[in-house]
């Protein structure tokens, strides 16, 4: 042990003196390990996505949604690649695509309520004569353009909620006719679509 000690201090003293760290990754530029195992347990993933559907969202910055966006968006044409090579399971190419989707719709509410407070601020500045009528009617303008857009967001987001709650459905159907899930699984996955369709209505 203490040869080992001896043998070892020379090049602890170096480090000490040197005073370098190891180099770590920009957080901006890192992205997770792309290749995932598909999920061993059929129900987690798709239910974990539910309150992204029916939990109401809290402000985002749409700087940081926006380049969520794109990873995904790489991410979801990097599984399809995947898949194709048998790495990845059809569901998590679903998944994959479902969050684009997702992050599509809170970037375009994350700009709506953006413009909102602009447009706010932009009404006190007018009462306080420091801008135009017409600069205020731009701002509602914009909110009243960027309302429609999240809007038609929205539902292209529950759509795609209901389309992936109907094919996990049959999935956990299919499964369980082969006697690889159980009614409970199947039960949750009939739940989950009538708890997103009752939303939608």
């Amino acid at each position: 042990m203490k040869r080992l000690l001896v043998a070892a201090l020379p090049l602890i003293t170096a480090a000490m003196l040197s005073g370098a760290e190891p180099e770590l990754p920009d957080p901006e530029e890192y992205e997770s390990f792309e290749v995932e195992p598909p999920p061993l347990l059929p129900n987690r993933d798709v239910d974990a996505g539910k309150t992204t559907a029916l939990a109401p969202r809290s402000p985002r910055d749409p700087e940081e949604l926006e380049k969520q966006v794109e990873r995904a968006k790489r991410a979801a044409a990097a599984a399809e690649q995947l898949y194709k090579r048998g790495v990845l399971s059809r569901m998590e190419v679903e998944l994959r695509a479902l969050r684009i989707v997702r992050l599509q719709s809170d970037l375009e509410n994350a700009q709506l309520d953006r413009l909102k407070a602009d447009l706010a601020v932009a009404q006190t500045r007018f009462e306080m004569g420091q801008i135009s009528k017409e600069q205020v009617a731009a701002a509602e303008n914009s909110v009243q353009s960027a309302t429609g857009v999240a809007q038609a967001a929205s539902v292209a987001r529950e759509r795609a909620e209901i389309v992936a709650a109907e094919t996990n459905l049959r999935r956990q159907q299919k499964l369980a006719a082969l006697g690889s899930a159980r009614a409970g699984d199947v039960a949750r996955a009939k739940q989950k679509l009538a708890d997103l369709k009752a939303t939608k209505n």
